[in-house]
């Protein structure tokens, strides 16, 4: 049955959305799945085999025995049987019960090392991906693939290959006995089985299909919950609690209805194939009946035929399951080795060497950048940091300022141009140097859910207590840190959410200050704080920008009057540069922004209004 389930080598799309477009079969995913995962537990797999040979054979035994119990105990009324065939059937059924015993640790052993294996290289492969490919889905479908997915496609192309071998034995061991008994009534027996094989079949595109389509509505599920969650504030602030309920109950309706329909079709092949073998059975019956009457079949022959047709009717029953089961498997791997098998294009390239950026010199040559859509992004960027100087990125929204510090990680790679860290190009260097190179502060920090000590050490793992509270009072963050309820022990919550914005912005400066990097980034770090909590921000980071090579970005131009070089971008392009005064006196695109944001800054009766304007002109 196995074997015509591959050889049908049903295609799968390996995404259905944005995580890939390639295919697998059938039969390419098992043999995956036997040669990575199955063979490195070749022991337990071993282990399980044996067992289930045991099983296979004591089930064959015993109709063997039921036939001897008929003929020799109550037809030639042997006594000394009395004792030898009870002994024999307890050791048979107490062998069986031990290696079923075996045969299911073993095979649930195998099951797990599989999945936590899977499991391992998902989330491996998902840290080291491409942020672009992370950003086009939303992370709920990668959590559903990284639990859900997982799981079914280890029972679906892993162990229900554990369970075919498994029932397939006992079948063939209790057909032998069948045929050792009587091999016309074995033929009336199992003639209706490739019927029933041919039938189901016909079911393996259905259950595909619903599989696939309940596993996207999860996905999508996981999604839509995750989004609400994080948005709860949003939602109850716009009292959209009863729409975004009603938006996931229209999923999980959709997605109950495909699960309804997958349970129907695998449910289904168990029936179908036990009512077909039955229509043999039966007709095995009335032959083996008719023999035994005209005296060409004796009654422990058929005894041990009936025995063997009941006990057959289960394994027949769990391997007629296993292709919807299968198929199941075939539509997770879709999403699993999307994610396994993605080619990710910023990686380390052969040869690729740490970078020593001790001194943070940084230089951007004729640097270009588009992202997928192919729309430019930055054109011939060109500027150089001399170590230990600041430079400030202004420019309007989407003018490409946060790009040159993504370019700058190697979140992405350049279209065109190189970028040098002390006259290295960081794309010959590894990736781990040139990241650890740099510390990040956001507008947004993000704070893990673990104590302020380990979201402060985060990155700096090997710091000590010591280190972690003179990154914090430098951050002026220690003393708001020791008011807290436990301390340095208190628990940030999910993304932060038991802090204050402030609060979390001096956390995630103690954070950088920690990682001790030579090159600062920070991402308009003060621009979503109140004017206090701003004026503690600027304290902490004079102290962190202490010594470092600094490229900030910012609206608030307030905030870059000291920068040693002011960029000026628009539209992917540097049209200014210069300091604060400098820039000033050219009356260019930064002197307008300045002169904007002074009127805007302005307090409202001191502002010009189109009256005073007019008045001024009469």
């Amino acid at each position: 049955m196995l074997q015509k389930i591959l050889r049908s080598g049903t295609d799968i799309d390996r995404a259905d959305d944005l995580l890939g477009h390639e295919q697998l079969s059938t039969g390419e995913l098992v043999r995956m799945m036997v040669r990575d995962y199955l063979w490195p537990n070749r022991w337990l797999l071993t282990a399980s085999f044996v067992s289930t040979l045991v099983v296979g054979a004591s089930t064959g035994a015993i109709p063997l025995l039921l036939q001897f119990t008929a003929d020799e105990i109550i037809v030639n009324r042997n006594r000394a049987m009395l004792t030898v065939v009870p002994v024999a059937i307890i050791i048979v059924l107490f062998a069986k019960a031990l290696s079923e015993y075996v045969s299911a640790v073993t095979e649930s052993y195998i099951g797990i090392s599989i999945t936590a294996d899977l499991r391992k290289r998902v989330i491996g492969r998902l840290m080291h991906a491409d942020l672009a490919w992370l950003q086009l889905s939303h992370s709920g479908r990668f959590v559903m693939t990284f639990m859900n997915d997982v799981k079914e496609l280890t029972d679906g192309a892993t162990i229900s290959i554990i369970s075919f071998v498994k029932n397939l034995l006992r079948c063939l061991f209790l057909v032998a006995a069948m045929f050792y008994l009587d091999w016309r009534l074995a033929i009336f027996a199992v003639a209706a089985i490739p019927i029933a094989i041919r039938l189901l079949g016909r079911h393996r595109g259905k259950s595909f299909k619903y599989s696939r389509q309940t596993m996207a509505e999860t996905g999508d599920m996981g999604s839509l919950v995750s989004q609400a969650l994080s948005g709860i504030r949003v939602v109850k602030a716009y009292d959209r609690e009863d729409a975004e309920s009603s938006r996931i109950g229209s999923t999980i309706e959709r997605m109950a209805g495909y699960a309804m329909r997958l349970v129907r079709v695998r449910h289904a092949s168990g029936p179908m194939t036990e009512a077909l073998t039955g229509l043999g059975f039966a007709a095995a019956i009335m032959y083996g009946g008719w023999r035994g009457q005209q005296g060409t079949m004796t009654l422990g022959e058929f005894t041990g035929f009936i025995g063997a047709a009941m006990l057959i009717y289960q394994p027949l029953r769990q391997m007629a399951t296993i292709q919807t089961t299968l198929q199941t498997g075939v539509a997770a791997a879709g999403r699993v080795f999307a994610v396994l098998n993605r080619e990710h294009k910023v990686t380390d390239r052969p040869g690729a060497s740490p970078i020593n950026a001790e001194a943070g010199d940084i230089r951007f040559e004729n640097v270009s950048f588009a992202y997928d859509d192919g729309k430019p992004v930055l054109r011939g960027i060109d500027f150089h940091v001399p170590a230990g100087r600041r430079f400030a990125l202004v420019g309007s929204s989407g003018s490409g300022k946060s790009t040159i510090m993504n370019l700058l990680l190697r979140f992405y790679d350049p279209v065109e141009g190189r970028i040098l860290l002390d006259g290295k190009d960081i794309s010959e260097a590894t990736l781990a140097s040139v990241r650890q190179a740099s510390a990040l502060v956001t507008q947004d920090p993000f704070l893990f859910d673990d104590t302020i000590r380990a979201n402060i050490a985060y990155g700096s793992e090997e710091a000590s207590q010591g280190e972690i509270e003179a990154a914090a009072r430098a951050a002026v963050a220690h003393d708001f840190i020791m008011e807290l309820p436990n301390g340095y022990d208190t628990i940030a919550g999910e993304a932060g959410q038991r802090l204050s914005g402030g609060q979390k912005q001096r956390i995630a400066i103690a954070r950088a200050m920690l990682r001790q990097a030579p090159i600062l980034l920070l991402d308009e770090p003060t621009s979503a704080l109140d004017s206090e909590s701003e004026a503690q921000i600027q304290v902490a980071l004079e102290h962190l920008i202490e010594g470092k090579t600094v490229i900030m970005i910012a609206h608030r131009l307030s905030t870059v009057r000291n920068a040693d070089c002011i960029l000026v971008l628009d539209k992917g392009r540097i049209v200014e540069q210069g300091t604060h005064e400098e820039l000033i006196g050219h009356k260019g695109v930064y002197a307008r922004l300045h002169k904007t944001q002074l009127a805007a800054d302005a307090p409202v009766s001191e502002r010009p209004t189109s009256r005073r304007r007019k008045s001024a002109k009469g």
